[in-house]
């Protein structure tokens, strides 16, 4: 008699048990078995480059078949030098100092009760991305650093690629003797199983963080029953303030914008003050231009260098495309109110030698990353020395900014006594 193949809703309640079961274990494991995992997780994605490049492959030609742009495109391509890069990534993560069972602050109070605030993971981690599969790598090492399980549920067009980097990664759990179960992958692309996740397995999952498009952001924030960490859009600002080094300015525009397109960090308005824009704008526009830019602008904008014309949505756009809205401002307080009108609270930037507005722009400007004389696109969880990031985090309660092996954990408190009882 033929047995019933189970419900995808049996399946991933399946997996959220598993996972949970696998969490309580790894959060045990001793520090040395994970850095061991992590070590091998980056040797088996070198040694499966070729399968996991073959299955890469496979996706992009789909996609490109179906008529996915070149920011999608650019997103779910993987490359030897990218791979690679991805593997230095976890060797990074591994070589981190492990948040797990560290003590951040300690107290003794004067009834001699000893009391410590010590990192424990958070648990089990549901992962729900789009079209990057280096996702499943980055995110799956974080995890494993910060004690945590996750299961990842990558979509459709990236769902080769996953599958081939995920089951490298199981094996180097195996092969340290961890639960190989605390990194898993959804049984189905089907929108049901985000639902499923959202709604938290049964209770198995502790925090969603979603990475892809606004539409996925936005159906996670709105439907979630468990905490999320997430940003909806990266509109993020480079601003020219009047004081800036000409060189400076144009270099660090150019490659806010136009390093990588499609990345959340990506520059999406330029500001710059009305007292430099006639003699620094055309240059920068220039080069930007050259670069392969389209620049739209307001009315001060235009008059001093040919663009398009800016309407009030592009101010509030995320382009993820080599498109710059630009706008002249007259000084630091305008820069802030229009960052703090349109942007994400994502990620700023200042060019200036002024320290004093520096300093200003820094502590006003409340976004989850503020820089001073350097690129947008340093918002990154490698560059910050994370060995990667699960995402960014614009919210304001327990992580901001790059979320990386630290973030993934909360706390507890430890309180030794000796016969103490409360009068």
């Amino acid at each position: 008699m033929l047995t019933a193949a189970p419900s995808l809703e049996s399946q991933m309640l399946q997996a959220g048990a598993r996972a949970r079961a696998a969490a309580s274990a790894l959060a045990q494991a001793p520090s040395d078995a994970r850095t061991a995992a992590l070590n091998g997780m980056a040797r088996n994605l070198r040694a499966a480059r070729d399968a996991i490049l073959a299955a890469n492959a496979d996706d992009v030609a789909r996609a490109k078949a179906i008529g996915r742009d070149a920011a999608f495109i650019d997103r779910l391509a993987l490359s030897p030098e990218r791979l690679e890069a991805i593997a230095a990534g976890v060797e990074t993560i591994a070589a981190l100092p492990d948040p797990v069972g560290v003590t951040t602050d300690d107290w003794t109070r004067p009834n001699g009760l000893r009391i410590a605030r010590v990192r424990t993971p958070l648990g089990v981690i549901g992962m729900i991305f789009e079209s990057r599969p280096n996702v499943a790598a980055d995110a799956s090492a974080l995890a494993i650093r910060s004690g945590n399980a996750i299961i990842l549920r990558g979509g459709s067009d990236s769902a080769e690629s996953v599958n081939a980097l995920s089951a490298p990664l199981r094996a180097a759990l195996r092969d340290a003797d961890l639960p190989e179960d605390a990194i898993q992958t959804a049984p189905s692309a089907d929108r049901d199983a985000v639902g499923m996740m959202l709604d938290g397995l049964g209770g198995a999952i502790d925090v969603i963080i979603p990475r892809g498009g606004k539409s996925l952001v936005e159906r996670v924030q709105r439907e979630a029953r468990v905490p999320v960490f997430a940003h909806l859009e990266g509109i993020c600002h480079t601003y020219v303030h009047e004081r800036a080094d000409a060189e400076k300015a144009i270099v660090i525009t150019v490659n806010a914008k136009m390093r990588r397109v499609s990345v959340c960090g990506a520059t999406e308005t330029l500001l710059v003050d009305q007292s430099i824009a006639p003699s620094l704008l055309p240059r920068v526009a220039d080069a930007l231009r050259e670069a392969g830019c389209v620049l739209r602008g307001d009315a001060q904008a235009r008059a001093i260098t040919p663009m398009q014309e800016a309407t009030e949505q592009d101010w509030r756009t995320e382009y993820l495309a080599p498109i710059l809205s630009v706008r002249v401002v007259a000084g630091i307080d305008e820069a802030i109110a229009h960052i703090a009108r349109y942007g994400s609270q994502h990620t700023e930037s200042i060019v200036t030698e002024d320290a004093a507005m520096a300093e200003a722009f820094l502590r006003r400007v409340d976004s989850a990353i503020v820089l001073h004389n350097a690129s947008t696109q340093f918002a990154d969880g490698g560059e910050f020395g994370f060995g990667g990031e699960i995402g960014i985090a614009t919210g304001r309660l327990h992580a901001r900014g790059p979320v990386g092996a630290e973030q993934l954990t909360t706390f507890k408190y430890v309180v030794r006594g000796d016969g103490q009882v409360r009068p």
